[in-house]
């Protein structure tokens, strides 16, 4: 059983705080945040002792029974305190996005190599059923050549607040918040092809939408009273790959449409597929007829994924010859098309990548 501990334990830790509950092979055993008062809340709610409760990390991979961590902290600290903990001999699972910058994520790869521990991203989206679905489509060549694929993440008002709109925290707004969910999925399950360019565009128009009297129904736990809002409200982009295709990409915080979506499509030169919620339609021919095939239900949802993440994340540690399906260097890639996105959008110029 590895002895795990979690760094920053606001809302999303909880995916991870329970799903190492929940894993028979994982023994939650310390946590950390700067917030006294949610560390506390956190302590009571998985009955932490106090003695492995900590308000700096640096103290908490101290510990040397600790295995590994979670990083759960706001973008601007993933990379110190996933150096800090490689560098401590921890095994770390942090999460998306890998860090806010390409140089920075190549020093997280760096010192994971440096110290022989794993470094999973969290790309949970790899672990959706829907996901395996869609990879197992590929794989057995429903698609054929795929040349096109859209990727969209917006909400019409669904800026969190706190830290998610401040730049210097969060390192940008829906494209490294949900964008790269999507950018993600699609280069995953068409087989992490190799982006070389990219052009984008984004836009501060309607903000945070302060004058709105309308509940969001998406806060970040650090909102208070006198949050910034200096991030993109809207981001779109085209990113080209080596063997020729294209992925449009769309993500919003704000934006002027009836309701939210979140959807890849991919177009083949067989086949087509629209992952939109749990609903996956597939377009082909048959006999020269078109054809439309819907697939619907557990199979085509995400399921338990942040489970199926973390049950990966203890396997990879427990048994280092299983291979990530989520490794740094997949991160560092992601890295740099979300900041190719920024210099393009900043320049008005396609980005050539390395």
């Amino acid at each position: 059983m590895i002895k795990v501990g979690v760094i920053g334990v606001g809302s999303i830790s909880d995916c991870h705080l329970d799903a190492y509950v929940k894993n028979p092979n994982s023994e939650l055993y310390a946590i950390c945040d700067i917030n006294e008062k949610t560390l506390k809340e956190k302590q009571e709610r998985y009955k932490i002792p106090a003695e492995r409760c900590f308000t700096d990390y640096n103290e908490m991979l101290k510990l040397k029974e600790l295995d590994a961590v979670s990083v759960c902290t706001w973008n601007s600290e993933h990379a110190p305190a996933t150096i800090a903990a490689l560098n401590a001999g921890k095994n770390v699972l942090c999460e998306k996005p890998m860090s806010t910058s390409v140089e920075k994520a190549q020093e997280m790869l760096d010192a994971a190599k440096k110290n022989g521990k794993l470094l999973q991203i969290g790309f949970v989206r790899r672990y959706g059923d829907d996901a395996k679905v869609l990879k197992d489509l590929v794989n057995n060549g429903f698609f054929g050549d795929i040349y096109f694929a859209k990727a969209s993440y917006l909400r019409r008002n669904g800026n969190p607040e706190g830290w998610f709109g401040d730049k210097s925290r969060s390192g940008g707004g829906p494209l490294v918040d949900l964008g790269v969910h999507v950018i993600d999925l699609v280069r995953y399950v068409e087989g992490n092809k190799k982006p070389v360019s990219v052009y984008g565009a984004t836009f501060r128009k309607l903000l945070n939408r302060p004058n709105l009297k309308t509940p969001k129904g998406y806060y970040s736990s650090s909102k208070t009273d006198h949050d910034i809002c200096d991030v993109e409200d809207l981001a779109t982009a085209l990113i080209r790959f080596e063997d020729g295709s294209v992925l449009s990409v769309e993500a919003s915080f704000s934006l002027n449409i009836k309701k939210g979506s979140g959807a890849i499509e991919l177009f083949g030169t067989k086949g087509g597929a629209k992952l939109d919620g749990s609903q996956l339609d597939l377009t082909t021919e048959m006999y020269d007829y078109m054809t439309d095939v819907n697939l619907s239900g557990a199979q085509t949802g995400m399921g338990d994924f942040f489970q199926h993440e973390i049950d990966h994340f203890v396997d990879c540690v427990e048994h280092p010859e299983i291979k990530c399906i989520a490794p740094a260097e997949d991160g560092v890639t992601i890295m740099k098309i979300l900041c190719a996105i920024y210099e393009s959008a900043a320049s008005g110029h396609e980005v050539v990548l390395d």
